[in-house]
């Protein structure tokens, strides 16, 4: 993984445009699609604004609920039931509305592997292997994402003092050591099926992500 310190350089708006949204079983929703320039790694990450808390600059006396979602293709896009993606961005998106706050959409498919390889490691993964164990065997790091970026992000939002909405630790440690003042984790849902029970299971072992899954499915292999 690379780690990250110290406050990156500023990044600037470039673009600001109201995009009407919706997902399946009704969920409709406008957001506020923001681009950046300047950003550390040179990819087009998005940010979506949920609400009246969401406005650019609005600097509040409460943590503003943000969410970090890693694209994930597959998962976002055709409901693959291998992960929880999906169902996440769902999540947060009905949460984000209802309370206000900024979803950071990032193009780190595969914990930054890259979509191609990503899906190399679900071959991987098929064979035997976990889903960590699969992407350094094909000689990347366990989780190779970077949030650099998204502190950028907010920092052009004007966003520094968030909930972070995310069962996953590290993102909350590299916020910070980034100059995010993270208030507190907001735990997401579990989405557990059959088809990604042991990647929850893997995730919770290996990556220490906060998920509350049955014991049976914590015993299981990953």
């Amino acid at each position: 993984m690379i780690r990250v310190g110290g406050a990156p350089r500023a990044a600037r708006i470039r673009t600001e445009v109201l995009v009407p949204v919706a997902f399946a079983g009704g969920l409709e929703t406008t957001a506020r699609v923001v681009t950046f320039d300047g950003l550390a790694d040179g990819l087009e990450h998005l940010a979506l604004g949920f609400g009246d808390r969401a406005r650019i600059g609005s600097r509040g006396s409460a943590p503003t609920l943000t969410r970090l979602h890693s694209e994930c293709l597959t998962g976002d896009v055709f409901g693959s039931r291998r992960c929880d993606c999906g169902a996440q961005l769902r999540e947060s998106v009905e949460l984000l509305d209802a309370s206000g706050g900024f979803l950071l959409y990032l193009r780190q498919e595969g914990r930054g592997i890259g979509l191609y390889p990503k899906l190399d490691a679900y071959v991987l993964q098929d064979r035997g292997l976990d889903t960590y164990e699969a992407n350094v065997a094909l000689g990347y790091g366990e989780d190779e994402r970077d949030y650099t970026v998204a502190a950028q992000m907010l920092g052009a939002l004007g966003v520094g003092r968030i909930a972070l909405l995310s069962n996953n630790p590290d993102k909350a440690q590299q916020l910070r050591r980034l100059g995010i003042t993270v208030v507190r984790r907001v735990a997401t849902g579990v989405h557990l099926s059959d088809a990604n029970a042991r990647y929850l299971s893997t995730k919770a072992r290996r990556g220490a992500h906060t998920i509350d899954l049955p014991v049976r499915e914590q015993r299981g292999s990953a």
